[in-house]
């Protein structure tokens, strides 16, 4: 039977597991980036703890990498329900018509679709229409920082991302966009900007990269708490 115990190395705790194995595994799991350990069971402490220690940069960037998102509940595309744009709450209303199509009103979100559409091709015409409003409000933040940042970007993606908020091609220059972020606060999507083109000037989330993110967007931690949080 395997054994399990918890042992804590540099303020993180892992949980540690002697199994019939080869070799040790180490592992950061999303989204909360807790960490798992496998040891054959005749494997001394010692040196799993000097294996970890050596792993630690490594762990730190993928905690860093997993933390940074936390995925929203499914919605099912129901009359009523609620939807977020730009941090505000609508009520889902369904209409019906020749196309799909998405409209705002000071109290509803307004998604029209063709007669017998099935719930999962609402959600993705909705899905589409969050893209486009992160497409259009990326433009001027992009310029702005990249400037102010003395960084180029060479071409930027959105769409929906199942695992993060964003991530960087630094070697091309490329940035991708979550789509999601079209339901938080606008200033959310332009935290998450930054911390992309900052990694234009640091590809790794070590000191190096967080002093940068303190310089340019001092209220990171805040805002990274506040997407972790979620909505409502």
């Amino acid at each position: 039977m395997p054994q399990s115990t918890t042992i804590v190395i540099d303020d993180i705790p892992m949980a540690l597991t002697y199994k019939s194995i080869k070799n040790l595994h180490l592992r950061v799991h999303p989204p909360d980036g807790h960490v798992t350990i496998s040891a054959p069971p005749h494997v001394a402490r010692a040196v799993i703890e000097a294996f970890v220690r050596s792993k630690l940069p490594w762990i730190r960037q993928q905690q860093a990498a997993h933390q940074q998102y936390v995925p929203l509940p499914p919605v099912e595309m129901l009359e009523r329900e609620s939807h977020y744009v730009w941090g505000a709450r609508y009520l889902l209303h369904l209409a019906t018509g020749p196309r799909y199509a998405v409209e705002l009103t000071p109290t509803h979100l307004v998604l029209t679709a063709p007669t017998g559409s099935t719930p999962a091709r609402r959600a993705a015409a909705l899905n589409q229409w969050y893209r486009q409003q992160v497409h259009q409000a990326l433009p001027p933040l992009v310029a702005r920082w990249s400037a102010r940042m003395g960084v180029q970007v060479t071409k930027v993606f959105v769409q929906q991302m199942k695992t993060r908020w964003g991530s960087c091609a630094y070697r091309t220059g490329h940035i991708r966009l979550n789509s999601e972020l079209a339901k938080y606060r606008p200033h959310l999507l332009e935290y998450v900007v930054v911390h992309e083109l900052v990694h234009l000037l640091e590809p790794s989330h070590n000191q190096r990269f967080y002093a940068l993110m303190t310089q340019f967007w001092p209220s990171w931690r805040a805002d990274r708490e506040e997407l972790k949080r979620g909505l409502g």
